[in-house]
C-alpha cells in the first residue's frame, strides 16, 4: 500500500505559529463591526445632508432673450417654510456654457409656491438662464427688515 511520508515540523521561532495554534481574538470582530456601522452611519447622514430634500427650491418655468445682452428667467419658487423669505441665484450663460451673468433675487415671505421674474444682465450674448441655488440665508442688503 502506500508509504505515509512525514512532514517535518516547522521551527515555531522562524515562521511563526502555525494555523490551529492562533488564538481567536472574538473582540476583534466586535470592534470591526462596531466601526463599520459607526462609519456607514456617518456617511448616510451626510449624504441625506447634502443629497436630501432642500428646504427652498426654484424650478425654472422659461426665459426670454432681451436687447442689450440681457436675459429674463421666470421660475417657481417653493419653501417648507412660506413665513420666511428668501434668495435665489439666478444665471445667465452663453453658448460655450459659461456664466457671463448673475444676479441675486429676494424671495419675499408669502404663499407656499412663488412665481416671480427677472432680467439678468450678462457680459456677452446669452442663450439661456438657469437657477444656481436657493437659500434662507438672505444677505442685509437684500433684506427688507
Amino acid at each position: 500500500m502506500g508509504a505515509e511520508t512525514a512532514v517535518p515540523a516547522r521551527p515555531e521561532g522562524r515562521y511563526g505559529p502555525t494555523r490551529g495554534a492562533r488564538r481567536q481574538r472574538p473582540w476583534g470582530r466586535w470592534l470591526f463591526g462596531v466601526v463599520a456601522v459607526a462609519v456607514s452611519m456617518g456617511v448616510a447622514y451626510v449624504a441625506y445632508a447634502n443629497l436630501g430634500t432642500a428646504p427652498i427650491e426654484a424650478q425654472r418655468v422659461g426665459f426670454s432673450i432681451k436687447p442689450d445682452n440681457a436675459i429674463e428667467i421666470v421660475m417657481d419658487v417653493t419653501r417648507d417654510e412660506p413665513g420666511r423669505p428668501g434668495v435665489c441665484i439666478v444665471r445667465a450663460r452663453d453658448l460655450s456654457g459659461a456664466e457671463n451673468g448673475r444676479r441675486e433675487i429676494l424671495v419675499p415671505a408669502g404663499g407656499g409656491t412663488m412665481r416671480l421674474s427677472t432680467v439678468i444682465r450678462s457680459t456677452g450674448e446669452p442663450v439661456t438662464a438657469d437657477i444656481f441655488g436657493c437659500s434662507y440665508d438672505v444677505p442685509r442688503y437684500l433684506s427688507t427688515s
